[in-house]
């Protein structure tokens, strides 16, 4: 079947400094948790797949008047292949940590999802011709050590359910490639909105057969406010770290980003605790420590543009 794409005008990005996209992802990775309370907190009156649909329509809400507004910086095709597969694996990467939420706490959750920064990091060398030196590779191990601590207890009291944050993972790792060749000739702005039109088009058809199908509970309660506002508060986390997301992989190489993910784990630590009431045991500290001092370790590395472990880049080009 053809593929309708709509052009925008190219031309060259500015080059942005490898420290301004890894603030870029410090940025998002601790706003991230915020999403995924709201949206725990919505599989208590959804279907984890409606959740997640109505999460991106939320997301579409902002990001449509946001590219509006910043039209300007739309550059390069919105609809194309490669931005319909971002829309794909942000689908199945979604809905997964969506049902993983719903049985097990936030934190767990994103422990077992920190597998994610070892997958790009191996995933960068084969797909993206980025080669990661000894440290970032030393780094990344060290961080790993310190979510295994974290997720010490998943697996025993989870049973298969912790199965679908490893999965979410591993599609995870490869949007954020497909993200990383994406931005080479789009900017973000663009990359994000055709992939969430993308993932809303999926999701809805999703959820009509799921409807079809006699499943309840796919749409939030008409006259509760509190839902409501969940759902809107989502999407605009949902469409602001997404597009720092998407920034940080056009300015920054994919395993210099990887350690910086398991920041996310401090947010999701803290709403864990404030709103669930999980309080990590002194384990778990240990292991955030970890993880927090490997990412500081990696900053001050590229701070001092340390070229053993700088990937090569690549000259902008692709569809």
């Amino acid at each position: 079947m053809s593929q309708t794409q709509i052009v925008f005008p190219t031309v060259p990005l500015p080059s942005i400094k490898p420290n301004a996209g890894m603030i870029c992802m410090i940025v998002a990775m601790l706003m991230l948790p915020l999403g995924d309370t709201f949206i725990k907190l919505l599989t208590g009156s959804m279907h984890p797949v409606s959740v997640g649909m109505w999460r991106v329509l939320a997301q579409a809400l902002f990001l449509v008047p946001l590219a509006f507004i910043m039209r300007r910086r739309l550059r390069g095709a919105m609809f194309s292949p490669v931005v319909a597969l971002s829309g794909g694996l942000m689908v199945i990467s979604m809905t997964s940590l969506i049902f993983a939420f719903q049985s097990m706490p936030i934190a767990t959750a994103i422990a077992i999802f920190f597998v994610e920064p070892l997958i790009l990091t191996l995933l960068a060398g084969p797909l993206l011709g980025e080669r990661a030196g000894p440290r970032r590779l030393i780094a990344v191990g060290v961080g790993l050590v310190g979510a295994l601590i974290v997720i010490r207890p998943g697996f025993s009291s989870y049973g298969w359910v912790t199965v679908l944050p490893l999965i979410s993972a591993f599609v995870y790792a490869l949007n954020m490639i497909v993200l990383k060749r994406a931005s080479r000739t789009r900017s973000s702005l663009t990359v994000q909105c055709g992939a969430t039109i993308y993932a809303m088009l999926a999701l809805l058809v999703l959820v009509g057969g799921m409807h079809v199908a006699g499943i309840e509970n796919l749409t939030p309660p008409a006259g509760d406010l509190r839902v409501w506002g969940l759902v809107l508060s989502a999407g605009l986390v949902a469409a602001i770290t997404f597009v720092l997301i998407a920034e940080a992989y056009r300015s920054a190489d994919a395993t210099a980003l990887a350690p910086f993910q398991y920041l996310e784990i401090v947010t999701a630590t803290a709403m864990g605790f404030l709103v669930f009431g999980d309080l990590p045991d002194t384990l778990t500290w240990i292991g955030i420590s970890i993880i927090l001092g490997s990412g500081i370790y990696i900053f001050h590395r590229e701070g001092h543009a340390d070229t053993s472990t700088a990937a090569p880049r690549r000259r902008r080009g692709g569809r």
